[in-house]
């Protein structure tokens, strides 16, 4: 244990544990969700305060919608953009513990939320980049795909007991 472990016995009790969303993603595909993520959440800050610029009470609704969005997409993915916010990094440590496919349902689901309030094409492509984000993560939770060799293995493995079958009721009919 080091020096600080023995005075602050709390925090080391508290390490932080591997986030469960990195499991099973590559490093090059968690930055890939990160900057679609930070991405959608500009795209959704811009396309919000567009959309605000209007006198449609829904537009507006929808428009302060997608800012929220923005703000928790840059909250989550880019916390650095957030410095001057006291629970920046305890929100991002805690989205960084959430599942993949628990991602991939708040960040779809933030997505269309604006776009049912009113249907417009500021509000599709807006929210366009934070639903592919949501996409991103929900892929990375379906896992690796299976190699050729295993799937050619396994086919091959139904179609003989399909056959066995096929064989024994015929057997048993004659």
């Amino acid at each position: 244990m080091s020096s600080q472990d023995e005075q602050f016995p709390a925090a080391a009790a508290a390490a932080p544990e591997p986030a469960a969303a990195d499991e099973g993603m590559t490093w090059w595909y968690r930055w890939l969700c990160r900057i679609a993520g930070v991405i959608g959440g500009m795209s959704c800050a811009f396309a919000g305060l567009w959309n605000c610029v209007t006198i449609n009470p829904l537009n507006i609704a929808a428009g302060v919608w997608m800012m929220l969005n923005a703000f928790v997409l840059f909250l989550c993915e880019a916390p650095f953009c957030c410095q001057f916010i006291e629970f920046a990094n305890a929100v991002a440590a805690r989205a960084d513990r959430l599942q993949a496919w628990q991602k991939a349902a708040f960040y779809c689901g933030m997505a269309v939320f604006p776009v049912m309030l009113s249907l417009t094409l500021t509000t599709l492509l807006g929210n366009a980049i934070a639903f592919a984000t949501g996409v991103l993560y929900g892929l990375s939770a379906l896992g690796k795909k299976g190699d050729a060799i295993s799937y050619a293995r396994i086919h091959q493995q139904q179609k003989q007991m399909d056959e066995e079958k096929l064989t024994g009721s015929l057997e048993g009919q004659a």
